[in-house]
């Protein structure tokens, strides 16, 4: 008969604990923070070939322009 007793408090008791720790945020429950998103990991900056920069070809444009006063 006490272990019957035992087992009847013993669940009461976790019971109690889970629904404290679900209201208090824990797994599952509505009250969880938000976790901060993970930073994307940065490409690396591939280089760019002359004819695709667009200042390259505005500095070429400009010194075509400078050296003979007409345009390439």
């Amino acid at each position: 008969m006490a272990f019957l007793v035992v087992l009847v408090v013993a669940i009461a008791v976790v019971v109690l604990v889970m629904r404290a720790a679900s209201a208090a945020g824990g797994p599952g429950g509505a009250a969880r923070t938000p976790r901060r998103p993970r930073p994307r990991p940065q490409r690396p900056v591939r280089p760019m070939a002359p004819d695709d920069d667009p200042e390259f070809l505005r500095e070429l444009e400009r010194r075509a322009k400078r050296d003979d006063g007409s345009p390439a």
